[in-house]
């Protein structure tokens, strides 16, 4: 056999012949893309700070505002009170009247807005061709655009009257069932877009299966695409409340800011908002006992939200759970 001749050694593969320059620029591009990340990191997680701070801060405000105003009121009195009256010489403190108009307006906001939403989230998601989707979505979400003030005056010129004139005549002209039901179309879009979005996330698969055993649309939709998507549905209704609780400019305008302890929707009254909203103007001394009113309002109003919230918040894990 014959020998091979010898290869002449070469510095190209010895590890000392790597260029010491690229291997120090390949450090300094590694620093630096570590110090990229880490300073966006950095800001990202200040950036959720703010919402943390924000909540704590409005909380830590409402606390400390609504102690100066129990040491004059009795916490209890407040809690079960029926008359609202901190205006007046002889004022009187009791929440309920506020609580039952807010209550009563969520109420007939949600039975106007939930059926409406979900049915056409249902549409947009299992019976629109793309293109109708793609319009009817984007106009559908223009109605959050239009101020609550003028959903205030709609109610109050418009829906009132109208509803007097027709099948309502002994109707007052501020009532809660008209803010109720206009709250309800303002919440409308809310419902809508999450809901048609969480039926859109279901796997595609889970359809084909059921179309595959028979399943027509309608079953498809409401006995498949809609328990699998219960989590992000409930999680619609929960954020819809909740703007229907913090709604201002309708009822103050359409519902009056007379504080009356009723349930009855054909009655005036007040709620928590439009309470705040009218002693926020400016003409009370600030410090005063009916002053700080508007921060133990806030802070029932906030309990209210934090409830629903929670509320919320436990149904979506029990359905995601189920399916």
């Amino acid at each position: 056999m014959k020998e091979l001749p010898d290869m002449p050694h070469s510095d190209a593969i010895a590890p000392s012949s790597v260029a010491p320059n690229a291997i120090a620029e390949s450090l300094r591009h590694k620093k630096s893309r570590i110090i990229k990340e880490r300073l966006i990191e950095a800001v990202l997680f200040c950036t959720g700070l703010v919402a943390v701070f924000t909540t704590v801060a409005i909380t830590v405000i409402l606390v400390y505002e609504s102690l100066g105003f129990f040491e004059f009121v009795n916490l209890w009195d407040f809690l079960t009170g029926t008359v609202w009256t901190p205006l007046f010489a002889n004022p009187s403190y009791g929440i309920l009247p506020l609580i039952s108009g807010t209550v009563t307006v969520t109420g007939i906001a949600l039975l106007v807005g939930v059926p409406m939403g979900t049915i056409i989230a249902i549409y947009l998601s299992e019976f629109a061709s793309h293109r109708v989707r793609e319009t009817v979505k984007p106009a559908l979400e223009l109605i959050q655009a239009v101020p609550t003030i003028v959903f205030g005056y709609f109610a109050l010129l418009f829906v009132t009257p109208l509803l007097q004139a027709t099948i309502m005549p002994n109707l007052a002209g501020f009532n809660m069932l008209v803010p109720g039901m206009v709250v309800g179309v303002s919440i409308i879009p809310t419902i809508a877009s999450l809901s048609e979005d969480a039926m859109r996330a279901v796997p595609m698969a889970m359809r084909e299966g059921a179309y595959a055993v028979g399943s027509n649309k309608m079953q498809v939709a409401l006995r498949v695409v809609m328990p699998a998507a219960i989590s992000g549905v409930v999680a619609a209704y929960v954020l819809a409340a909740a703007r229907a609780i913090g709604e201002t400019m309708v009822v103050a305008i359409a519902a009056g800011q007379n504080a009356n302890f009723t349930f009855n929707p054909l009655e005036a009254a007040a709620t928590l908002t439009a309470y705040i909203a009218q002693v926020s103007l400016g003409d009370l001394d600030h410090g005063s006992v009916a002053y700080r009113s508007i921060f133990a309002a806030g802070l029932i109003l906030l309990v209210m939200t934090l409830v629903l919230n929670v509320a919320g918040h436990f149904l979506r894990r029990r359905y995601r759970k189920a399916y």
